[in-house]
């Protein structure tokens, strides 16, 4: 069954940009302080060059059926992580590997800053149909690859619903490995689509980040919501601490 390497890959697909963006954080003491012996520089020239447009990081997938997007001072990273090499049991046989998972999006924002990845798993590549019975362990997954690039603590795990559309979502609290003052509130969001499962990840600096990610509008399958994440979200009854 590939059930249970789907999880393993999902989990090292996270870790893959979570990994990536602690090893990227510098401290202030990496910054070149200014001399305060060099001269003062002259007066720059009025600039010719017109300004771009800010285009906000956007996903489309209309194969999936997602859309979403951040605030146009969001940054797009135009480098997209490596996909991790999982080795799959022969007997499964699976016939495109690693290039069943597709990262659809990497944003950051801000100093310290804050990031947002979006992760899909495409059903007719992977070979199985998955349904919301697998939800909670490949989600759970994906917030696991997470605990190779932090120290995780106080999870709190719920679900909800996004009309017919069961959503999962773990928050919790993430200190950068050999960082301690970096700290962050991590979250993972996923779903599965007729098509696919998709997830969604926060490394949030401050709560502004935090609510940026949540209050976005969603597409789903048609449906469009006002926010991918609910305010009462993880305050519902069916919220609690992985045990």
């Amino acid at each position: 069954m590939r059930f249970p390497a789907a999880v393993v890959f999902f989990a090292m697909t996270f870790a893959a940009p979570a990994a990536q963006t602690s090893a990227s954080i510098a401290s202030p003491q990496d910054a070149a302080p200014a001399s305060a012996n060099s001269p003062a520089s002259a007066p720059a020239a009025p600039s010719t060059v017109p300004q771009r447009i800010a285009i906000p990081p956007q996903i489309i997938d209309r194969n999936l059926g997602i859309s979403y997007s951040l605030p146009a001072d969001w940054q797009t990273e135009t480098s997209r992580p490596a996909k991790p090499n999982v080795p799959y049991p022969a007997v499964e046989a699976p016939r495109k590997g690693n290039a069943c998972t597709q990262v659809e999006l990497t944003a950051r924002h801000g100093t310290p800053f804050s990031v947002v990845v979006v992760v899909a798993l495409l059903f007719d590549c992977y070979g199985q149909t998955l349904t919301d019975k697998n939800l909670a362990d490949l989600a759970t997954g994906a917030a696991e690859g997470l605990k190779q690039s932090f120290d995780v603590t106080f999870p709190v795990v719920s679900d909800y619903a996004l009309g017919s559309h069961k959503m999962w979502i773990e928050r919790a609290s993430g200190t950068v490995k050999g960082q301690p003052a970096a700290k962050y509130t991590l979250e993972t969001v996923c779903t599965v689509l007729q098509k696919g499962l998709a997830c969604w990840w926060t490394m949030a600096a401050d709560d502004t980040s935090l609510q940026t990610f949540e209050q976005q509008p969603v597409t789903l399958e048609g449906d469009v919501f006002g926010a991918i994440v609910p305010a009462d979200a993880l305050q519902a009854p069916g919220a609690n601490k992985p045990s």
